[in-house]
Formats: structure tokens, C-alpha cells, sequence
């Protein structure tokens, strides 16, 4: 066995974060500002050339660039300032939002993930779904393991950003798809794989 050493030469503040780093499933009611949101949103699937001319790339790998992943935002009623209740859907092209449902869904999202009430508590959850021909059209049967290990990408970058910014959140990976799926009115081929609720711990 060979020991290695913990004094490493900076603890910068990726050190700290990754330190930080916890499940959370007991949430206050706090609302999150809508910058952390969006910096939250980013950070899961968002542009990395957005402030420069370049070639298109995410803050995640993506096999073959092929892109197979949708990220949702589920919020309830004063749970994100100046946001709505409802379902979002992120655009990360332009790094914006669009409405796709109007009411808090949380209850519901919370049932269908096997009665995990802390979704309810949670101000906002981020929904991680799939369309899986974007890279099996490339690389057959395969192509599924690599839209899950960039499902994990993005909810390690989830964890991170939450750490950083003060906030939990918990991976959920125990919820009935079609239910999710229906609920969120996700578009044909679109099936739901991660969920992630953030907020302020409790």
C-alpha cells in the first residue's frame, strides 16, 4: 500500500468545494435568486463560448458532441425570484429559459419519485433527461452507457456548483419515468434519468 499525502501544495477553492460536497434531503423554504439559478443551470449543461466566437462546447464532455441531454427546471410559487411556478425548459444556446408549464408540480414530482417529500421542501429541482438517438444514431447499443456517464457529469457539476454557492442538493435516481415523464409533459423520445432538488439546507 502506498500512503499518499494530504498536504497538498494549494487548497484553492476547488479543494474547498469538493470538501463540501454532501447529499442533503432536508431543505428550508428560503427562495434561490434567479442568478444562482441560472449560474446553477450553466454550470449542469450551459455554453462555454457564450462570452467568445468559437467552437460550440459545454461545460460537460459529450460523446461524439451528439448532445443527447435536456435539462428541466421545476420551481414552485415564489421559489426562485422573479420566476413563476412551473417547468423550464433550459436553453443553453442562448442561456435562457422557456415556459413549458405553468403551477407548482412539486407535490406531484415528490409523489412520483416514490413519495420522497424533500422535493416538495426543495424551492427548485433540476430534471436531467434524455434523448437517446442523439447518440446511439452514432453508436448503436453503446451509445446508452454514454448518455448516463454524461447524465453523471452534469450531476457532478450540480453537486459542485451547489457546494460553492452554499446550497444542498441529493442525486434521485429512484423515481417511475413515465409518471415523471407525463407530469413534465416531456416531447416524444425526451425520457427523464436524473433529478436533482437544490435549495437552502435546513
Amino acid at each position: 500500500m502506498i500512503k499518499l499525502p494530504l498536504d497538498f501544495p494549494e487548497r484553492d477553492s476547488l479543494f474547498g468545494i469538493l470538501k463540501a460536497r454532501r447529499s442533503t434531503r432536508s431543505f428550508s423554504h428560503k427562495p434561490i435568486e434567479i442568478e444562482v439559478a441560472a449560474y446553477l443551470l450553466w454550470a449542469s449543461y450551459g455554453r462555454v463560448d457564450l462570452w467568445e466566437n468559437g467552437r460550440r462546447a459545454i461545460t460537460v464532455p459529450s460523446a461524439g458532441a451528439t448532445y443527447p441531454l435536456e435539462i428541466y427546471l421545476v420551481c414552485g410559487e415564489n421559489s426562485i425570484d422573479s420566476l413563476e411556478a412551473g417547468v423550464y425548459r433550459y436553453d443553453n444556446r442562448r442561456h435562457s429559459l422557456e415556459k413549458t408549464l405553468s403551477g407548482d408540480l412539486r407535490e406531484k414530482l415528490a409523489r412520483a419519485c416514490l413519495s420522497q417529500n424533500f422535493i416538495l421542501d426543495a424551492p427548485a429541482t433540476i430534471v436531467i433527461a434524455a434523448e437517446y438517438s442523439r447518440t446511439t444514431r452514432h453508436y448503436g447499443e453503446r451509445g446508452y452507457r454514454y448518455v448516463y456517464m454524461e447524465a453523471g457529469h452534469v450531476g457532478q457539476n450540480i453537486y459542485l456548483v451547489s457546494a460553492s454557492l452554499g446550497l444542498g442538493t441529493v442525486a434521485v435516481g429512484a423515481f417511475r419515468d413515465g409518471e415523471v415523464a407525463d407530469l413534465l409533459e416531456l416531447p416524444d423520445g425526451i425520457e427523464p434519468i436524473y433529478i436533482f432538488p437544490v435549495g437552502f439546507i435546513s
